[in-house]
């Protein structure tokens, strides 16, 4: 399975449950916190802060958690000071991972990144062994109801994206980090607030697995994505239709 639209990688978080539910939420309160301690307790001149409560607002967080959150950040209120470290590794049939956390003690937290390697037959790399194969790129998307596929291409061009395609659920924009801000704000002017506005790790080159592949990664991801200092999951593996069927039965 390879993710979201074309780019097929995998960003897994599930909220079913009031459990999976609570962890989302406290992986983007931790980033409302270290985007304010980074910058700006105002999102319109911070735009990782901005990013995160657009975050919050996907999650359907309440909008006095959020103020909770930026409070803690601003120095306003004593909270932990949380480190972005990213991860990478690889797992089974030689698929590349990349796991960004938010951690207070790195000491705790690479010990386990390297565990959950190693229980699905993976390997934790150094940093850099594995995001050459991967962009960092901004990703925008609106619902299709916007506009039509040549008047969002058009609009996006015009902002400052790369490129903007369209699958059968979603406008997807894409932009450089640099025109990430820019482009993002140049199309909430024109088509309002996205429904997901963020930076991600893109695959260059995608590799398809078979079917005992497949779980084994997709167990490994959901066991990241479990721990807490985990924000995001990215990897660069494909599940071929036939596979994703037997999976999903």
């Amino acid at each position: 399975m390879a993710g979201h639209s074309q780019f097929k990688n995998i960003m897994r978080r599930k909220g079913a449950q009031d459990a999976k539910k609570g962890k989302i939420l406290t992986k983007v309160g931790r980033e409302i916190i270290s985007a304010c301690k980074t910058g700006s307790s105002d999102p319109a001149s911070n735009p990782r802060l901005r990013a995160a409560i657009q975050w919050a607002r996907e999650e359907n967080m309440t909008r006095d958690r959020i103020e909770a959150a930026i409070k803690r950040g601003s120095g306003n209120v004593d909270s932990d000071n949380f480190e972005p470290i990213r991860y990478e590794g690889y797992g089974a049939g030689g698929v590349a991972v990349i796991i960004q956390t938010l951690t207070d003690n790195r000491n705790r937290t690479a010990p386990e990144m390297r565990s959950i390697f190693s229980k699905f037959g993976g390997a934790m790399g150094e940093t850099g062994s594995v995001s050459f194969m991967f962009d960092y790129i901004g990703r925008i998307s609106y619902p299709l109801a916007i506009a039509t596929a040549d008047g969002m291409l058009e609009t996006a061009i015009d902002v400052g994206a790369d490129n903007c395609e369209t699958d059968e659920a979603n406008h997807i924009v894409t932009c450089t980090l640099e025109q990430f801000a820019h482009v993002r704000d140049g199309l909430e002017k024109r088509f309002g607030a996205p429904e997901s506005a963020k930076m991600i790790w893109q695959p260059k080159n995608t590799i398809v697995v078979n079917e005992e592949q497949a779980q084994n990664l997709l167990k490994m991801i959901d066991t990241f994505d479990d721990n807490d200092d985990v924000q995001e999951v990215f990897s660069n593996f494909e599940i071929p239709d036939n596979v994703m069927q037997k999976l999903s039965a």
